[in-house]
């Protein structure tokens, strides 16, 4: 019934469960297959990322109530474009503490800063009679297209390529879809729901 919200709402989770789900699938992976690091180096980087998100998801969501949701997607997805490449430059330095800061930030800029307010702001984009079902379908829409295939694609682009020029290239473009949804949506921040 509001296929503009549902757009909407695909095109802003797209890039934030795209990246969440490279980092911690995907990233991991390749740096113990194709690197050859340690698994326990990896799976405490996402640890450590993980409990800093204790932090950093309420602060961007507090932040988005203040300066509004838009500006945090729209920050995101320009973090995301920005970080595609040097996130593989510091996993490939082999640096124990690039690799782990690599994975803090990212973790933390490329998905917290919109996985912060989407809570807020995806019921927001729906008017009452379907605020529920379409910020829930869109929401489960685009991880299914986003979380579940990114790492897919990503493997086999690394694979048929050789490198990660392609899979920071996918993530990039990713995010310019994610970056155009949050520019065409409307602000929400003090909007009143009823």
């Amino acid at each position: 019934k509001d296929t503009k919200s549902f757009l909407m709402a695909v095109g802003l989770k797209l890039s934030e469960v795209s990246w969440v789900y490279m980092l911690t699938v995907f990233v991991v992976l390749y740096a113990t297959t194709k690197l050859n690091l340690p698994k326990q180096l990896m799976l405490d980087a996402v640890l450590y990322a993980a409990l800093l998100e204790l932090i950093s998801l309420p602060l961007f969501g507090w932040l988005s109530d203040r300066i509004g949701r838009r500006p945090m997607y729209i920050l995101g997805a320009l973090f995301t474009i920005a970080f595609a490449f040097p996130l593989f430059w510091m996993l490939e330095s082999k640096s124990v503490a690039l690799i782990i800061t690599a994975v803090m930030i990212a973790m933390n800029f490329g998905h917290g800063m919109m996985f912060g307010p989407e809570s807020a702001y995806f019921p927001e984009l729906f008017g009452a009679r379907v605020r529920y079902s379409g910020a829930s379908f869109g929401f489960q829409v685009s991880a299914a297209l986003g979380g579940g295939f990114a790492p897919i694609i990503a493997t086999a682009m690394v694979g048929y390529f050789g490198g990660t020029t392609g899979v920071s290239i996918m993530m990039i473009m990713l995010a310019l879809i994610t970056l155009a949804a949050a520019i065409a949506a409307r602000e929400t921040k003090g909007v009143p729901l009823v």
